[in-house]
């Protein structure tokens, strides 16, 4: 219990975390492509056997929602702590090498929160308007057409690459803090570690805004 108490502790926990959730939305990203076609089927066939087995998907849930709530929870305690820490605000700037995301991880974590509840209230929950929901004889949605319709609006569209935006922000920078708490980092790595780091949320995000801009776009079409 002294580990989840101290500063450090909780830091690692943050760290572990976010690793699992970088892991995911890669993983996330790879499953999304398939809207391509590079699978036989499609995206309606990695639905299928994505959602083959009910009780996995539903433990699957279960165990990210407890890693994003470990994840935000220690960041606005930490983020808490530290600024109450800070009663004069600096008479100088210690964090020279701050930059705008990593001076704002608190707030575009909270955005990405937002996103990701809006983001299962439109594909999960399916109960964000303007959606064609077109089902077979069985009933089964037809996802290629569902994201489609979804993706022709311009709003949907803009909401999902601004917080694509907002997850480059925030992994820019926390794919390099991840090391810096691990410890893995010094001064001749850092300048790699952080240009890897960018160069992993810029591909991210370029994957992830490819599908609605191409889908608005008129370029991918049902």
């Amino acid at each position: 219990m002294q580990f989840l108490t101290s500063s450090i502790g909780r830091k690692i926990l943050m760290a572990i975390t976010g690793l699992c959730l970088v892991l995911f939305v890669m993983i996330h990203l790879v499953g999304n492509t398939t809207i391509y076609g590079w699978i036989p089927g499609g995206v309606n066939a990695y639905a299928h056997h994505l959602h083959a087995f009910p009780p996995i998907v539903w433990i699957f849930r279960a165990v990210m929602l407890a890693i994003v709530t470990v994840h935000i929870g220690y960041g606005i305690q930490l983020t808490i702590e530290n600024r109450g820490g800070r009663p004069q605000q600096y008479a100088v700037k210690a964090t020279q090498k701050a930059t705008f995301a990593s001076e704002n991880m608190i707030w575009t974590g909270l955005l990405l929160l937002v996103f990701i509840v809006y983001h299962m209230l439109h594909f999960t929950a399916k109960v964000i308007p303007g959606m064609q929901l077109v089902t077979d004889a069985e009933g089964t949605v037809n996802v290629f057409a569902m994201i489609v319709s979804g993706f022709q609006n311009f709003f949907v569209s803009f909401i999902y690459v601004a917080a694509m935006v907002t997850l480059f922000l925030h992994l820019s920078h926390g794919i390099q803090s991840f090391f810096q708490t691990i410890g893995w980092n010094n001064d001749r790595t850092l300048p790699v570690i952080v240009k890897a780091g960018t160069l992993v949320a810029l591909v991210l995000f370029l994957g992830y805004v490819a599908i609605p801009l191409t889908i608005f776009a008129g370029i991918l079409k049902g």
